[in-house]
């Protein structure tokens, strides 16, 4: 699928770790219950309070069960239940889509000389513990070097996005794989399509190197990992992916799970899709998104 519909580029998906970093980190890992408080500020901001878990533990961090909501980037009091450690930690992410139950996130002590957990791990090799990937700031596309915790790592890799602060903009934004890598067209070296051609398929010539896409609407359920879900319809869809209209916003390579065609009380089959093209729709607040399953 080309233009906004789901591109089928070999280049995308999620950058991950070298094996030798992914298994240096996956060696701290410890699948461990620990009864956690957790205290904070949701979404709605209210204060709130929780008696948790968490579900895996490294040197410096988690991923815990939550069933508050929490916008990424805040911070968390976090105090252990069984011998009374607590620290402060950043949420970095959900590494799982949220559910009625709650969701799971990855936190990070902001204390590196800390040990939140009371247990002693192995001396730390920091420089041979990080994995590096070049991320882009979505909000001002400022692109880095950055290097990678092992909590940052696995939301990068579950959600497509993770929450850092941005020199550039001077608050936490949200940060993923560059665009470009994403097979997306540099701004200003690509014609910006009409919304007809966006929608309507191109002309078989033109889908060469491409899924061919068909105009087709069907039902569609569309869920992210932070808890939004929507119900809508596809404009047109190819093996490779679909393309939809909607007021909801969501960040190019951001992860979302998606239902095409959804039937209520139906057998439905969830699929991992990327955001790779975004347009506005002129004089509305709709966008147009394509997506690519993941493969």
């Amino acid at each position: 699928m080309s233009g906004v519909g789901g591109a089928d580029s070999e280049s995308g998906g999620v950058g991950r770790a070298p094996a030798a970093a992914a298994d240096r980190r996956g060696s701290e890992r410890l699948l461990l219950t620990i009864p956690i408080r957790v205290e904070g500020v949701d979404v709605k901001g209210q204060a709130f309070s929780e008696n948790t878990r968490t579900l895996v533990i490294n040197r410096q961090g988690a991923r815990i069960q939550l069933k508050h909501r929490v916008p990424p980037g805040a911070t968390l009091a976090i105090a252990t239940l069984v011998g009374k450690h607590q620290a402060k930690f950043r949420l970095v992410g959900p590494t799982q889509p949220m559910s009625p139950e709650g969701g799971e996130w990855g936190v990070e002590c902001l204390d590196e000389k800390g040990n939140p957990w009371g247990i002693g791990f192995p001396p730390s090799l920091r420089n041979q513990e990080l994995a590096s990937a070049l991320l882009e700031c979505r909000q001002c596309h400022s692109v880095n070097l950055t290097p990678l915790s092992i909590v940052e790592h696995d939301v990068l890799t579950s959600s497509g996005l993770l929450s850092k602060d941005c020199q550039t903009c001077r608050s936490m934004t949200a940060w993923g794989i560059p665009e470009k890598d994403l097979g997306i067209p540099v701004p200003g070296q690509e014609a910006e399509p009409s919304i007809s051609e966006v929608i309507e398929p191109p002309p078989p010539a033109a889908n060469r190197r491409h899924h061919a896409r068909i105009s087709l609407r069907l039902p569609v359920r569309v869920r992210n990992f932070l808890g939004t879900e929507e119900f809508t319809k596809s404009e047109n869809i190819s093996k490779g992916g679909l393309c939809f209209i909607s007021d909801k916003h969501y960040e190019f390579g951001e992860v979302l799970l998606v239902t095409c065609p959804f039937e209520k009380g139906g057998h439905n089959i969830e699929v991992r899709s990327i955001v790779v093209r975004r347009r506005e729709m002129q004089g509305t607040n709709r966008l147009i998104y394509g997506l690519r399953y993941e493969k």
